[in-house]
């Protein structure tokens, strides 16, 4: 059992910038690809940003490349989104999830590709 805790949320202008934590349980966070969805009030989850257990890949949706960056710190069990350029667009609670992953390149964009999830952390980003 992985236990997943967001963190790093708030309330930013437009063009500011958040940093989002996600710090997991366990002694095995190195065999797990990691990734960041997120959810907007009436919408369906959608996938955001991925990284493999490695960290030698990573993939985003097209509207956060260029301004989102995921990475990870495996000796801290931690994964990381970086987010600069906010749009109001962005506001959205933000979910990190994990997969227990044997290729150490693979990375993972769907929703039922993943096992663990955390509660969220709210980002909104005001006009």
């Amino acid at each position: 059992q992985v236990q997943l805790v967001e963190s790093g949320g708030g309330l930013v202008q437009a063009g500011g910038s958040l940093r989002l934590s996600c710090a997991a349980s366990g002694r095995t966070f190195s065999t797990y690809a990691m990734g960041w969805f997120r959810q907007a009030p009436g919408k369906e989850r959608e996938f955001v940003a991925a990284i493999s257990r490695s960290a030698g890949n990573t993939y985003y949706t097209d509207s956060v490349k260029g301004r989102f960056t995921i990475s990870r710190d495996n000796a801290k069990n931690t994964v990381f989104l970086q987010m600069n350029s906010l749009k109001p667009e962005d506001t959205a609670v933000y979910y990190c999830a994990s997969k227990p992953s044997l290729y150490s390149g693979g990375y993972y964009t769907r929703l039922y590709e993943y096992d663990y999830w955390g509660q969220g952390t709210q980002v909104t980003v005001s006009s």
